[in-house]
């Protein structure tokens, strides 16, 4: 029975990788075939292969024009500021941008928290080359290709007797929208986050960072309100940065860049990580792939070596900023709770507290936590 388990495991997998893999290729000959070229192309690319879930799974059907919608808006906040602020210097205008892209994540509802991410990286994108309305029109449009690509192709390939359970979400009724705004200017998190996702780019270009934008990408994303969520996403990042600039590297020193090239380099890196059975870092791992490869083509040897060093630097600095101000330990958050938790709301707090401690427990070398046999 358990022989039957991997096998089936393994050809959804292999499923998988083959539909990622299509799904990159026929969202790039799409965006060249309608004459989009640069960045815009490799925005669609990488979008064609994140949406495809490896469990065939199905997006709630509201996520694609909310997707776009908020992607747009953050676009347009950054080209807007770009070409009004042209004449100022660059470093100011990309923190101003960054603390405003942290403002709005202030107002997303609980059930769109999780593209606070998309958030802060989408408005800094245009100043991360000349921005133009032009290269919003395309980038909007490779965007609105890999989204359909990716979905179209993942409904073609889903197995005809793949049970897919139902996700089960909780409905949180979130508090009005200026309640959210005032708790979150409250925070001393929300501060420490603003402050230094505006400080980071320019701290990565006084340390000399070929690509400073990864010290910044590196607060944004990983910078937790606890310590031991911040290591969980900083071994994410890196793991699959690792593991994604492998397929990159290989192709492009054996065959090239291609449509055909670009389907198996984002195929290879989801069959690669599968294979290697490291499964929560695919997203991360396929991000990795597409924007060095798609995104900088004949740039990729000089490009990945600097962004590996890059993304260690912003870890690096998420990391210092976590443990140096306002710092807060999940492990001994959950091992003073554990010690007089009875109340079930107590318990919940236990149980979401538990992979943080577990992550800091696990850097410390010391046992996993557990949670109270009542639990």
């Amino acid at each position: 029975m358990a022989a039957e388990t991997t096998a089936g495991s393994l050809r959804l997998d292999l499923r998988a990788a083959l539909v990622i893999g299509l799904s990159a290729a026929l969202c790039d000959a799409i965006c060249q075939g309608v004459g989009l070229h640069g960045e815009a192309v490799a925005y669609g690319a990488v979008i064609a292969a994140l949406v495809v879930r490896p469990d065939f799974s199905r997006w709630p059907m509201a996520i694609y024009p909310v997707l776009l919608v908020l992607v747009g808006v953050c676009l347009a906040i950054g080209v807007s500021l770009g070409l009004g602020l042209a004449d100022t210097p660059h470093v100011f205008v990309f923190g101003l941008v960054a603390a405003l892209m942290q403002l709005i994540t202030l107002v997303l509802p609980s059930k769109l928290r999780l593209l606070s991410g998309v958030v802060a990286c989408a408005g800094v994108l245009p100043l991360l080359s000349i921005p133009s309305w032009e290269s919003w029109r395309e980038e909007m449009l490779a965007i609105a290709i890999g989204l359909a690509s990716g979905s179209l192709l993942q409904l073609v390939f889903t197995p005809a007797d793949l049970v897919i359970a139902e996700e089960e979400s909780a409905e949180v009724e979130d508090p009005p929208v200026m309640e959210r705004i005032q708790a979150g200017l409250r925070s001393p998190f929300f501060w420490r986050k603003l402050l230094f996702a505006s400080l980071a780019f320019g701290i990565g270009e006084g340390l000399g960072a070929a690509t400073p934008k990864y010290l910044y990408f590196g607060v944004v994303l990983l910078l937790n309100d606890s310590i031991g969520a911040t290591l969980a996403r900083v071994r994410d990042r890196m793991v699959g940065v690792s593991l994604g600039v492998l397929m990159p590297l290989l192709v492009f020193n054996t065959i090239g860049i291609s449509e055909l090239s670009i389907g198996l380099v984002m195929g290879g890196t989801a069959a690669l990580v599968a294979a290697l059975n490291r499964r929560s870092y695919l997203r991360t791992a396929l991000i990795s792939s597409g924007v060095a490869f798609v995104g900088y083509g004949p740039l990729v040897d000089w490009y990945i070596p600097n962004r590996w060093i890059d993304y260690l630097m912003g870890s690096g600095l998420a990391l210092i900023v976590g443990l140096l101000f306002f710092p807060n330990s999940a492990l001994r958050r959950f091992n003073a709770l554990s010690a007089t938790a009875e109340h079930p709301e107590e318990v919940d707090a236990l149980k979401g507290l538990l992979p943080a401690a577990s992550e800091e427990a696990r850097w410390l070398g010391l046992p996993a936590p557990q949670l109270p046999p009542a639990a």
